[in-house]
């Protein structure tokens, strides 16, 4: 098996995004769908639309239950917002991919399930989107993720256009694995994970791992310790998705999204504390922190 690269801001050079165009338009730049929210936690959908916005993605839509659509719209002007039915726990009704079927046919990049609790429906529904619709790439995180059948036709239709972001907790139910065990060989269950998805893998700790499904890995080490916190995956779900819209490979992508992520905590643990910070705070540092990465910037 291949060595593990270690990666950062400054290896963002050997993945390139493509280029801008001064004459382009929003459209140019894709267009993100994320799914997810619920009566319980609406906000986690926010942090992730305004993290694929932040990362350039030129047009956002929101899908969420029917009860919290309105006021996610006001919260988050930019985006379009779909009303979607909703379960007697308050979660997106797993039967509703009809609903969702043009959307999901005009993205560009879709993520399912930040702010999803319920595995049961969010994995159903990440199932039915995937094998039926588009040809976009998906992003499926939190209970989406660990609800589907790696095994499944919907999975295998994916193959090379699915990311997967489990931290160890999920990795332990997406393998079977007991959490130790993962947290004893992070690399070996992201490997093998991506290998039977034929996914691109993020094994997320304090050391991330980013997989592709031939095995080869990438680490990043420079994030900070204020990252474990309420919301971060969420960003970090978006800002992927967001380079996904843009063109981006899955690969670049991730590994984008790691290392943009990991060095907006770094620069928060500076100017706020090495804990405390706010999931929402990552947000305005993305594109500022992109943009320092376009020109050559170290981690």
């Amino acid at each position: 098996m291949s060595a593990v690269t270690d990666v950062g801001l400054d290896s963002l050079a050997d993945f390139p995004l493509p280029p801008l165009s001064g004459a382009g338009d929003k459209e140019g730049r894709g267009r993100v769908l994320a799914i997810g929210g619920g009566a319980r936690v609406p906000g986690a959908l926010i942090l992730t639309g305004i993290a694929a916005l932040r990362a350039g993605a030129g047009k956002l839509q929101l899908a969420t239950v029917a009860s919290v659509a309105v006021a996610l719209g006001v919260a988050v002007p930019e985006a379009a917002v779909l009303g979607l039915a909703e379960t007697r726990d308050g979660e997106v009704a797993p039967d509703d991919g009809g609903l969702l079927a043009e959307a999901v046919a005009g993205a560009d990049a879709v993520v399912v399930g930040p702010g999803m609790m319920d595995e049961t429906a969010a994995g159903a529904l990440a199932e039915r989107l995937m094998a039926g619709f588009g040809g976009a790439a998906f992003v499926l995180d939190a209970a989406a993720m660990t609800g589907v059948h790696l095994a499944c036709a919907a999975v295998r239709r994916l193959a090379g256009r699915l990311i997967l972001t489990p931290h160890a907790g999920e990795m332990a139910r997406l393998t079977g694995l007991k959490k130790e065990a993962v947290e004893q060989d992070p690399l070996g269950a992201a490997r093998a994970v991506a290998r039977d998805a034929q996914a691109v893998v993020i094994m997320k700790g304090a050391e991330s791992y980013i997989v592709s499904p031939d095995g080869r890995a990438w680490r990043h080490a420079n994030g900070a310790i204020g990252l474990a916190t309420s919301g971060s995956g969420d960003v970090l779900a978006g800002v992927i998705a967001g380079v996904l819209a843009r063109g981006a490979s899955p690969l670049a992508a991730s590994i984008w999204g790691v290392c943009v992520h990991g060095a907006c905590g770094a620069r928060l643990s500076q100017t706020v504390g090495q804990v405390g910070f706010l999931a929402r705070e990552l947000l305005p540092e993305i594109p500022r922190i992109m943009s320092e990465a376009g020109r050559g910037a170290p981690t």
